[in-house]
């Protein structure tokens, strides 16, 4: 018998991509909290439905709302225990796509800028050099196109949205940033010139354009290393599609590539 959340999740582009009696892995769908809104505990968020479900369940790390892709939650307090030692001593490998604006100078390179909390815009995140804590984003490029790139991110830290500050920082905002980009919606007018409406134009994306591909840690119970991924939205791979189309400039290439 199917469970309500596996229906729920479906219901939002997302789904179960691995369950046992120590971890649950889910694809998170966009646009979906992981934990009550601080204001609003009415909004729907991952907790509330797996408490629901499970009766009781760990988080072990989060996911912006916007943002979709591998997520994993413990169902007991040993394989909680496990899989935070496993991110304090950096054991666990996470790999993110993001879509940027603008040109990256290199292939591929390290951002190690510490990171704080703003004090004037709570829940906003900024590069702090003299009292950030330490954050370290490895990156390259796997797809150049005029204007616009696909970065493939891999954190060493965890810091709140680390990787949308990093990139932002190095002048590579994820595109349809609300925070740290300019927030504007991605529509197809923008990159093809003889492109015709003859009503409003609907966005192909309007959330920020940044997906959590995969994950890569040691199964509490077993210690057997395994990986994780969830498929790209859909929302992302037709403005790739687009991009590829209408952008894409075999001249833009790296002298050292």
């Amino acid at each position: 018998m199917k469970r309500k959340l596996d229906f729920v999740l479906k219901a939002r582009n997302g789904s179960v991509i691995f369950e046992d009696d120590s971890i649950l892995v889910l694809e998170k769908p966009p646009q979906l909290l992981v934990l009550p809104d601080r204001y609003n505990h009415e909004l729907p968020n991952l907790y509330d439905m797996l408490t629901e479900e499970f009766g009781k369940i760990f988080v072990v790390h989060r996911i912006d709302k916007e943002t979709g892709g591998v997520i994993v939650f413990a169902k007991n307090a040993e394989s909680h225990a496990s899989l935070n030692s496993q991110f304090e001593h950096r054991a666990i490998h996470k790999s993110y796509l993001a879509i940027v604006v603008g040109r990256p100078a290199e292939a591929e390179g390290i951002i190690d800028l510490p990171i704080s909390e703003s004090q004037t815009h709570p829940g906003v995140m900024k590069v702090n050099r003299k009292h950030g804590k330490p954050s370290v984003t490895n990156y390259r490029v796997d797809e150049l196109f005029d204007g616009y790139a696909l970065i493939e991110a891999m954190p060493e830290s965890g810091r709140l949205h680390q990787i949308r500050v990093h990139l932002a920082s190095v002048g590579l905002p994820v595109m349809s940033d609300k925070v740290y980009g300019d927030g504007k919606p991605f529509f197809l007018s923008q990159v093809k010139s003889n492109y015709y409406s003859d009503g409003d134009e609907k966005p192909l994306l309007s959330r920020t354009a940044l997906h959590a591909g995969s994950i890569t840690f040691a199964h509490p119970q077993t210690g057997e290393q395994v990986t994780f991924n969830a498929e790209m939205p859909k929302d992302m791979r037709s403005v790739l599609n687009y991009l590829r189309k209408f952008r894409s400039q075999n001249a833009l290439t790296y002298s050292h590539a």
